[in-house]
């Protein structure tokens, strides 16, 4: 079936993200809009309820004086509470400053500060800190509303509760201030300001217009692949453009979302919840997809050696109807045993009912994308950034090419430059960075497209893939140009105990490597090689283990090209965590952090 590149939904576009929700409200009143935990349950809300409790909200920030495109910081993990602020602020006329509960204390105040964000909603205690202890730096900021009723001081800290009865009040003077306000915000006026996590310097904050927001939710409404009966799971960082499209979806599409956002509780609120469609970052499919081949491999005997020749059946009837050939009868009733057997208990570990996963926000591995095919879960792979209000290209249920990131969404283009850097142009294209100029002009060309940095290839159908970061390509001393992230990805593919794999050698004579591994699983090894209990930092040091890592890299190596080959490698001891500054929220490694903060070892292997 071919994909829906139809443009018509571009005439008639909400005006703006807060009309969009408020009509949202209007449409599907009574049905589910979402679901969060309270306690071990968990509790529902309709479109209806939350409506009023974001009208609330919204004439509150109105009675505290909020005005037209001011900006409202808010400092929190994903909860329901972050998405009712967001669309209250977006219904008060006022625009989005998303900080991470993981950002520093200083990093914190210069984002709040450099917005001039006059109120912020902050979690808890530990975000309450970080703005008291930089409160004289922010002259512009008014009030805190906490989402901890017990951390309000009668003073600059209100609760949520509070607000919302300043919006009664309001509201019994002005019955449909709310409403005028939404109707009046124009297309082209701000809505979020989104600071990347830069590897380097202060973050930048990405300017971005309710056009594009509204666009994006739209555009993929258009394509016809989501609709009201469907079920979000929602962990991802509402403070990362990723989290904050699929709310823009969810309020064109109205289906409705179950939100958690602590990682550890994933696959276990999976099986509650059983959506049938969430989105996540490649670790989270490189983890799931380790967990399952260690828990097999520990197995051992007959079940392991049904696992595996199940995925090997598998496999060749994926490649056979995915080149469009028929499946012969016996390889048929061997994979529907198999699908009986393995297939469906894999899919039940993800609650049995998803259509697809939608994988954004680094690249996926091909391999691991076509094992979870084989197994009939779905891996849509998408392609964007914060610049261009996180959709540019995805791939489509109906049509769709595993290690490629799809198509453009209808309305927006791609090309490729002369370098080979793909260039965006659309209505989800940034107004630019805020107090920033010059990088606003570095990053869009003259005649409007966006740098994205990235360098790429479309195919004859217009499939985009991306072949590396222009940045993190590197040339070896003999001339042989590297691109990190297919031997990465290559590696993590192969090792199901692999945490990170980073390669280096820019101007070096050969490649090396640095791996960590994955807490949980290499703690299985651990207890199925009789070194249960054993710490992190001693089985990085084990003899064992490094001859076990040591056998996948030679593994990678027969891949690969003999410039390309892995010569020194390490473990390091300790995985790369968001809070150590190595990973970015959404779960990307800074490669520079890493590279700076191992240095010595680095040098070390081309010394020694």
């Amino acid at each position: 079936m071919p994909v829906n590149h139809d443009t018509s939904f571009l005439e008639h576009l909400p005006q703006n993200c807060a009309v969009q929700f408020l009509d949202r409200v209007e449409a599907s009143s009574s049905r589910e809009a979402f679901r969060f935990p309270v306690g071990d349950a968990w509790e529902s809300v309709t479109w209806g309820e939350a409506g009023d409790r974001v009208r609330r909200l919204a004439a509150g920030l109105l009675a505290l004086g909020l005005e037209r495109e001011q900006r409202v910081a808010i400092a929190s993990s994903t909860r329901y509470e972050w998405i009712l602020a967001d669309l209250a602020i977006m219904c008060a006329g006022g625009a989005t400053t998303t900080v991470y509960p993981s950002t520093n204390g200083e990093d914190t105040a210069y984002i709040v500060g450099d917005s001039e964000s006059r109120f912020i909603f902050a979690e808890d205690e530990s975000q309450l800190e970080k703005l008291r202890a930089h409160r004289s730096e922010l002259p512009a900021l008014a009030k805190v509303i906490s989402f901890d009723a017990a951390l309000a001081d009668g003073d600059w800290v209100i609760s949520l509760d509070q607000l919302s009865e300043l919006g009664e009040t309001h509201l019994a003077a002005h019955p449909g201030s709310v409403e005028e306000v939404a109707q009046s915000i124009q297309p082209d006026q701000l809505a979020t300001l989104i600071y990347t996590s830069g590897t380097t310097g202060k973050p930048k904050g990405v300017r971005t217009l309710h056009k594009a927001w509204v666009f994006e939710g739209e555009a993929i409404k258009a394509q016809n692949i989501l609709n009201e009966d469907d079920l979000q799971f929602l962990w991802l960082p509402m403070a990362h453009s990723f989290g904050k499209v699929l709310l823009s979806t969810q309020l064109a599409c109205g289906f409705a979302t179950a939100i958690d956002g602590r990682v550890d509780k994933i696959v276990d609120n999976l099986g509650i919840v059983k959506p049938t469609f969430m989105g996540a970052a490649p670790r989270i499919f490189e983890k799931a997809h380790a967990r399952i081949v260690t828990m097999q491999a520990a197995e051992g005997g007959l079940k392991e050696k049904i696992f595996t020749t199940a995925f090997s059946v598998g496999t060749k009837v994926d490649a056979l109807k995915r080149d469009g050939k028929s499946v012969p009868l016996l390889l048929k009733l061997q994979h529907g045993l198999f699908d009986k057997l393995v297939f469906s208990k894999v899919r039940d570990r993800f609650g049995g009912r998803v259509k697809f996963f939608i994988s954004g926000s680094a690249a996926l591995n091909a391999d691991i994308a076509q094992w979870f095919h084989a197994a009939g879960i779905l891996i849509l792979e998408g392609y964007g950034m914060t610049e261009n209000a996180a959709g540019a290209t995805v791939n489509h249920p109906d049509g769709y090419k595993i290690g490629t990131v799809g198509q453009p969404f209808p309305g927006s283009e791609v090309r490729i430059a002369a370098d080979g850097e793909v260039q965006l142009k659309g209505p989800h294209i940034m107004a630019g960075y805020h107090n920033r100029p010059e990088a606003t002009a570095e990053a869009l060309t003259e005649d409007g497209w966006l740098r994205t940095g990235d360098k790429g290839e479309l195919d004859s159908d217009g499939y985009l893939k991306i072949t590396g970061r222009i940045k993190e390509l590197f040339k070896t001393s003999g001339g042989k140009y590297i691109a990190p992230p297919a031997i990465e990805a290559k590696f993590k593919a192969i090792c199901p105990y692999v945490s990170q794999f980073m390669v280096f050698g820019a101007e070096r004579n050969f490649v090396s490597a640095l791996i960590t591994l994955d807490p949980d699983s290499i703690a299985g090894w651990a207890a199925e090689n009789g070194k249960e209990g054993a710490s992190y930092a001693d089985l990085v040091k084990d003899e064992a283990v490094l001859a076990m890592v040591g056998e996948y890299v030679d593994t990678l190596n027969a891949q690969l090209n003999r410039w390309e080959t892995v010569k020194k490698w390490r473990l390091l001891d300790h995985d790369l965590t968001i809070e150590s500054g190595e990973l970015t929220p959404s779960l990307k490694v800074k490669r520079n952090v890493v590279e700076k903060n191992n240095k010595a070892l680095i040098d070390g292997f081309y010394t020694s």
